[in-house]
């Protein structure tokens, strides 16, 4: 069972050696999953539980603030997937702020990676930098490691037929609405988690109920409708219709992830679901009235349920 390591107090309560990896891992993608089978495999090696460094918020978004780009997970989303996925032991969640970002990168190994969490081999992605003015690399670790008693080994990126994978090709496939181009990268396709909450009823009333999926973001890195299946509701899994956006036809002011079942009509209010993004269909758009707007729903029905057809689903 994957144990999550709280910051500092948290990793206080830590005792033993360890393998360890540090990095973001947003999205995890198909890059992440070798670094993360490797880390394993050197677990398995040297008898050593792993663990994932990882921070919250995510650095850039503690220095960009709202104008940072959209993350590809939420902390819960990334624990969830890791959790079900790996082998990986252990989660250190470090609260990345002022004084963190301030740390000297050889204080930071020395804090964290080897009195914290007594390393003896340390994986890092080739181009993954840390510590104060990004100054830490794999060379510095290289540098540290004689000293410091721990084996070091860099990762190299790897590619998806000419593309580079990285969590920003991730982002830039999905706001682009190339969701194929996104699953290759990720190697499944996007899913967005989230409970079902009560929303205004707009849906029931054009006769196209929703599940308003309750986020904890208010950015995310697509938008528009879509083709979708959603999980967590038994054994079955459900093909629908998804909005992200704003709502401009009834002036929304906050971002909206609503989902049209086909096909299904339960009550599961509370529930905790899994939605995955098969295909995209179009952009959100504004229409001059409510009978507009239905008549899209109708013919947004008509093309997700001949994706689904045309997919084999």
């Amino acid at each position: 069972m994957l144990k999550l390591i709280r910051g500092m107090a948290g990793l206080r309560q830590w005792s033993g050696a360890s393998v360890v990896t540090i990095g973001n891992f947003d999205g995890v993608h198909c890059g992440h999953q070798k670094m993360l089978k490797r880390l394993c495999e050197k677990s398995r090696e040297l008898g050593l539980p792993s663990v994932l460094v990882t921070f919250e918020p995510l650095p850039h978004e503690f220095f960009a603030a709202d104008k940072a780009h959209a993350r590809l997970m939420s902390l819960r989303e990334k624990l969830q997937y890791l959790s079900a996925n790996t082998d990986l032991d252990a989660v250190l969640c470090l609260v990345f702020n002022r004084a963190l970002s301030g740390q000297p990168a050889e204080h930071f190994i020395s804090e964290i990676v080897l009195d914290g969490l007594s390393a003896k081999y340390v994986l890092l992605g080739d181009d993954f930098r840390f510590g104060h003015q990004r100054t830490g690399d794999y060379k510095l670790l290289q540098n540290l490691s004689a000293a410091g008693g721990f084996e070091v080994e860099a990762m190299a990126s790897i590619n998806v037929g000419a593309v580079r994978v990285s969590s920003t090709g991730v982002r830039v496939a999905l706001a682009q609405g190339d969701l194929a181009q996104a699953q290759s990268l990720l190697g499944r396709p996007y899913r967005l988690s989230g409970r079902v909450v009560k929303g205004d009823q707009l849906g029931r009333t054009l006769g196209y109920p929703t599940a308003n999926i309750h986020l904890r973001r208010q950015h995310l890195p697509l938008s528009g409708v879509f083709a979708v299946f959603m999980h967590g509701l038994g054994e079955c899994v459900y093909q629908g219709m998804a909005n992200i956006g704003w709502r401009p036809t009834v002036g929304g002011r906050e971002l909206r992830f609503e989902v049209n079942l086909l096909d299904f009509d339960e009550d599961i209010y509370g529930r905790h679901v899994e939605i995955d993004f098969a295909a995209k269909l179009r952009d959100e758009q504004r229409f001059d009235s409510l009978d507009d707007l239905k008549a899209q729903l109708a013919a947004d029905e008509s093309a997700v349920r001949e994706y689904f057809f045309r997919a084999g689903f």
